[in-house]
This record gives structure tokens, C-alpha cells and sequence, in this order.
């Protein structure tokens, strides 16, 4: 294949565009979040590169601030991040193709970077598709990165009054899943309801801190159950 350096990163960077303002901003309440817990923009930038979950950065400046041991730590991060086993699943042949990229394909698998690489059904003929998902990821850990430092840096310098900047993500997945139904308006579209009624239903049975990981279970299950039905239209493709 005839693949094209600048038009496999153009197209990464055009893929990678609707998370940048969520991560920013999210990544901006992190950064302020840690530095009220009494940590400057440098620990914002080394916790946001090594970390790298945004949920579990949240978490972890909560704990900190409560003096939990390293043990409830590690547990508690380990046990918001368990979904990422589920969805990764989906990927794993996919980034093994990228050989050397293939660690840093799977570390920088977040729930964004998973609803952008789900949204991406084809990619033009010059452009290396393992890459543009390597480089995805990239510029979304970028992102994060650059949101948690400006965060924290801004907290510093200027009083802002940030309430509010964490429904952020929420109104990113919420554009997402309608891009995604108004593109796919065929079995890709159900599989996206399948996923919404399970997370409505699991959210009224188990309550908004503990619906999302039997939600995800119970949409892996049926998904799973009806895999040859939808493995039907990638085929017509």
C-alpha cells in the first residue's frame, strides 16, 4: 500500500480534534484539583504521563488528600480502571500489528481514544491505519498532559472559578455517540442502544457509582451472544 506519512498524521490529528477541548478541560480541573491538594504543575505533568486515567487522577488526588496507604490506593485505581479489560479486548489484534507501538497503544487506551477508534469504520487508501491509531492515542495522552499542566499553572496564577468543568467528558461522549448514530444508521447504530439501554437500566438497579461496570458486562455479554449477526454488515462492507 502506498501509505503517506503527513496523511496518516492529518488524519490522526482530524480524528483526535473533538477529544482535545474535553481533555483540556477535564484535564485543566485535574491540574487544579492537585494543586489545591498542595502539588504544583510539575507533579500535574509527571502524574498525567505516567498515570494517564482520568478517573483514577481523580481518585488519586482524593486519596492523597485523605493520607489512604499505597495498598488502598493501588486497589481503588485498579478497581475504576477495570473496564479497560473489557473494551481493550476489541483491540488487541489490531495493535498488534503496530509491532514496537504495541505497549503504547494499549497504555494509552482510555475511554475517548476507544469511543474515537469505534467511530472509525474506514480510512483512505494512503493512509496506514495501525499508525493513525498509534498516533491517536498519542495526541490524546498529549492533550491530557498539556490540560493538566494549564489547569494547574492557571490555579496559579489566575482566580478562575472552574465549577462546572467536569461535565466536560460527559458532553463529549454524549457527541460521540451521536456522530456515531448519524453515520451508522445500521447494525452499528444498535450496538450503540444496546449500550445505552444496558447503562439506563444497570444506573436505576445499581445507582450512578456502581452501574457502570455491570452495565459493561451485561452489553459484553449480549453483544457477544449476537456476534454473527452483527459480524454480517462488516462482511457486506
Amino acid at each position: 500500500m502506498n501509505y503517506t506519512k503527513g496523511a496518516t498524521v492529518k488524519f490522526a490529528l482530524k480524528q483526535s480534534l473533538p477529544v482535545l477541548f474535553g481533555y483540556l478541560f477535564l484535564g485543566s480541573a485535574f491540574g487544579i484539583m492537585l494543586y489545591k491538594a498542595g502539588y504544583n504543575w510539575l507533579w500535574a505533568i509527571f502524574i498525567s504521563l505516567i498515570v494517564y486515567a482520568g478517573s483514577g487522577q481523580f481518585l488519586l488526588v482524593s486519596l492523597i488528600s485523605a493520607k489512604a496507604d499505597i495498598a488502598t490506593t493501588a486497589l481503588m485505581t485498579l478497581f475504576i480502571n477495570t473496564r479497560h479489560m473489557f473494551y481493550g479486548l476489541s483491540y488487541i489484534e489490531k495493535f498488534k500489528a503496530g509491532k514496537w507501538r504495541y505497549p503504547f497503544m494499549i497504555f494509552t487506551l482510555t475511554d475517548e481514544t476507544y469511543s474515537v477508534n469505534s467511530s472509525i469504520l474506514s480510512v483512505p487508501e494512503n493512509v496506514d491505519e495501525t499508525k493513525a491509531r498509534f498516533l491517536i492515542g498519542e495526541f490524546n495522552h498529549f492533550y491530557w498532559i498539556a490540560g493538566s499542566a494549564l489547569g494547574s499553572l492557571l490555579s496559579q496564577l489566575i482566580p478562575i472559578d472552574f465549577t462546572g468543568i467536569d461535565f466536560s467528558m460527559t458532553a463529549l461522549f454524549v457527541v460521540i455517540f451521536i456522530d456515531l448514530i448519524r453515520n451508522n444508521k445500521g447494525k452499528s447504530a444498535i450496538i450503540g442502544a444496546v449500550g445505552v439501554f444496558c447503562a439506563v437500566i444497570c444506573l436505576i438497579i445499581f445507582g450512578a457509582d456502581k452501574f457502570l461496570l455491570p452495565s459493561l458486562l451485561i452489553t459484553v455479554v449480549i453483544l457477544s451472544s449476537f456476534k454473527k449477526f452483527f459480524e454480517t454488515e462488516e462482511v457486506a462492507k
